[in-house]
């Protein structure tokens, strides 16, 4: 979990990142206390106190979808404290009569822009990723694997979806499953040894990697489809098959080459060079 702070006009919203799901939450207080115009943190949190009740009365999922995860409070002490993502904010804030509830509206939309746009027009989605990558330096040759790559990974996850697997967190179990198969390293630990934070791990892979991903997930999607796997325990086994069959190519083509395909390499520096660059 990563803690930062994002801001809208000149308020402070305290929000987590979770690398697991690759998913920002925010505080619900502090986008209360915002809507409600009340700087005093008790006030903020009583309203939404009885917000929560009348919400859970009515039946509303809004408040089932919160979750509570630490973040600093004024005081300096991590606290568990109420948050929820993007989408769930933008549902609790119709609950709230507020002159600030567009502004907020507008910010939580553009907060996540992306995941929108590529739920409504999946081309949009890779078009602008090929344009990001172009413009952080990236070679054709690497947006075209990474592409592909992905093209894989949505029909993995697309199967999953259809086949008992629902949560963030059972499609992230899953995703290690199948790494820590073929790479013999978390999903995790990989992220840790490239030195990335919130950063996307696939974008930070050398071409091998993002070709052993693909073949451990295209592998893992026919066996699956193979034993019609269903749920959390047998997806986890078509995951280990198939990472296994992807384990099995990368050490006999580090045994003929005597190269490691799992590096530590990444492209923060080459990204930095690009924002550089932009801001010129």
């Amino acid at each position: 979990m990563k803690n930062d702070l994002a801001i809208f006009e000149e308020h402070q919203i305290r929000r987590v990142y979770d690398e697991k799901t690759e998913t920002w939450y925010f505080s619900v207080i502090d986008i209360i206390s915002i809507l409600i115009q009340q700087t005093n943190f008790q006030a903020a949190r009583n309203y939404w106190k009885v917000l929560k009740n009348r919400l859970k009365k009515e039946g509303s999922e809004t408040v089932t979808n919160c979750n509570r995860l630490k973040m600093t409070a004024k005081d300096g002490k991590e606290r568990l404290t109420d948050v929820a993502n993007a989408e769930t904010l933008l549902r609790l804030v119709q609950s709230i009569p507020s002159p600030k509830a567009e502004p907020i509206k507008l910010w939580l939309a553009k907060v996540g822009y992306e995941r929108m746009q590529e739920m409504a027009d999946p081309a949009k989605s890779l078009d602008r990723a090929r344009e990001t990558w172009q413009k952080h330096g990236y070679s054709e040759k690497w947006i075209q694997q990474r592409m592909m790559g992905q093209e894989t990974r949505n029909k993995l996850t697309d199967y999953w979806k259809e086949h008992g697997i629902e949560q963030p967190s059972e499609f992230a179990i899953l995703t290690n499953v199948i790494h820590q198969e073929w790479a013999g390293i978390s999903v995790k630990d990989h992220k840790k040894s490239k030195g990335l934070k919130s950063e996307n791990l696939r974008d930070h892979m050398s071409e091998a990697e993002l070709i052993f991903t693909a073949l451990a997930e295209l592998s893992t999607r026919q066996i699956a489809d193979a034993m019609n796997a269903t749920g959390m325990e047998e997806n986890k086994l078509a995951g280990k098959k198939g990472g296994g069959i992807a384990k099995k190519a990368r050490i006999e083509l580090e045994d003929k080459t005597g190269k490691k395909v799992v590096t530590k390499d990444n492209f923060l520096s080459t990204q930095t060079n690009a924002k550089k660059l932009e801001g010129k």
